[in-house]
């Protein structure tokens, strides 16, 4: 347990952060998982409202979710919407371009993760990723096959991609699980958190039983300038903000070098037929 949690201690060396003349502005983004039955709007608006993010994402938003936020729709005017009823709509509120999206549904019809293609302001572009699988729980899941597939198929279309990337969301898992060292090695991107601490997420009501869920991982392109957890707004998770920028010269980090060999291809390509084959009975 040590080992697995030295990396985000400060003992480790966070990656330094190198700005150059192809350094972008600074860009930022919120992540939260709402709780689809909080129905307190007005304090994520607070929230939004003083750290005013380029991008929001937020998790199991339904159609409630998106007309309590949609006062943010005129200062984020681009904006990608699937609300669902099942505790996995997903929203994403943007004030930059966004070029072109996708809603990918990559182990099940009803559990979404956006795609989607933006341009900033000084003309940078980036691929962006929003996940939430489902976890493995009594009330959720019998295993963690889904979560796995989900994450999984995520990190082998991230490899195929040619803009800096990155992927956040409510993982349902812990970044130093099997799933989430395949998705890091073959997505090759960084753990945001490395060198800056744990930021557990989940759950927001009991300080003795908290959980870092909510993960985010990003390429060699893009530099952490700040992250962390924000104040609670009524949901079983905290929210994460992010401030970060894209840097044109690629650094080839040995964070992000981990290598697939040939028995991790098999065991992903397993892991995600797996993740199809299953049948949920606990989402309508």
């Amino acid at each position: 347990m040590i080992k697995d949690l030295y990396p985000y201690s400060k003992l480790k060396k966070a990656r330094k952060n190198i700005k150059s003349n192809f350094s972008s502005k600074a860009l930022s983004i919120i992540s939260a998982n709402v709780y689809q039955d909080n129905s307190d709007y007005k304090r994520l608006i607070t929230l939004v409202k003083k750290y005013n993010p380029d991008l929001l994402l937020t998790m199991e938003s339904d159609k409630k979710w998106e007309d309590g936020l949609s006062v943010l729709e005129k200062k984020y005017p681009h904006q990608i919407k699937i609300p669902l009823e099942n505790t996995y709509g997903m929203h994403l509120y943007s004030k930059l371009e966004i070029l072109n999206h996708k809603v990918h549904f990559f182990v099940a019809d009803d559990i979404p993760s956006i795609q989607a293609e933006i341009k900033t302001i000084d003309g940078y572009k980036f691929d962006f990723f929003g996940v939430h699988p489902p976890p493995p729980s009594p009330t959720e899941e019998d295993n963690s096959k889904e979560r796995d597939g989900e994450i999984l198929s995520v990190g082998k279309m991230v490899k195929k991609l040619n803009n800096p990337c990155l992927v956040i969301g409510d993982f349902n898992n812990v970044a130093w699980a099997k799933s989430s060292i395949l998705f890091k090695k073959s997505s090759k991107l960084i753990d945001a958190r490395i060198g800056k601490g744990l930021f557990s997420t989940f759950h927001a009501k009991y300080w003795f039983l908290r959980f870092p869920i909510d993960l985010l991982f990003h390429s060699s392109e893009i530099y952490i300038e700040d992250l962390k957890t924000l104040n609670y707004f009524g949901s079983d998770h905290f929210p994460i903000y992010c401030s970060f920028y894209i840097d044109k010269k690629n650094n080839n980090d040995d964070e992000s070098n981990e290598n697939l060999n040939q028995e991790n291809k098999e065991n992903i390509d397993e892991m995600i037929e797996e993740g199809k084959k299953e049948k949920s009975e606990n989402r309508d």
